[in-house]
């Protein structure tokens, strides 16, 4: 059986690679660079950020709209950002009404505009709310980012950015979601605000 230690030693050997990984993958930093470009420029145009996905990643949608919001870092006016999955009403109206695969692009139909941008986090790509409310971002004309994993699955094709972190374990990928999430806010505030 494996120990706490060497699970815990493990799993952060994990981490330091997938991180080191990213760190050195030049195609995947430049459209992470591209990505952020977009968010800033849909900002200046007075837009705003949507953000979507399932289970854990559900929770890194609101975590990274919670710093948009509010703050990463330091004090600087709010900026406009939603997480499309925390209104449960909505949600269980539209999975009831269409289908759980459209709770985020019908969201989107009714709330987006021109002005705005879609950020959907997958670890697997194939996430079938995720790529229904890619679909609609290209019926919409809104650039949309994803956050995945392994092969990027079919979000890969449908995302203007797809954001592929390495690792193969969903927890890893998922750290380094978090890891993209928190520098795309930071890139954001620094572009937009004086330093304090």
């Amino acid at each position: 059986m494996t120990s706490p230690v060497d699970r815990i030693r493990r799993n952060i050997d994990a981490s330091i690679s997938a991180k080191q990984a990213l760190a050195a993958d030049t195609a995947t930093l430049a459209v992470f660079a591209r990505a952020v470009d977009t968010v800033i420029a849909r900002y200046r145009a007075g837009g705003r950020l949507y953000v979507a996905g399932n289970g854990g990643s559900a929770a890194d949608a609101q975590h990274l709209a919670a710093e948009f919001v509010s703050k990463l870092a330091r004090d600087r006016a709010p900026l406009p950002a939603e997480s499309l999955t925390t209104d449960t009403s909505i949600l269980t109206a539209i999975g009831n009404d269409y289908g759980f695969e459209q709770v985020f692009a019908r969201q989107l139909a009714g709330k987006a505009t021109g002005k705005d941008v879609f950020l959907g986090i997958t670890t697997s790509g194939e996430s079938a709310n995720i790529l229904k409310a890619l679909e609609q971002c290209r019926r919409m004309d809104i650039p949309s980012i994803v956050f995945t994993g392994r092969s990027g699955g079919r979000a890969r094709e449908l995302a203007d950015f797809c954001l592929i972190a390495p690792g193969s374990a969903t927890s890893t990928i998922q750290e380094l979601h978090i890891v993209m999430a928190h520098t795309l806010c930071e890139c954001v505030e620094a572009a937009l605000f004086e330093p304090a």
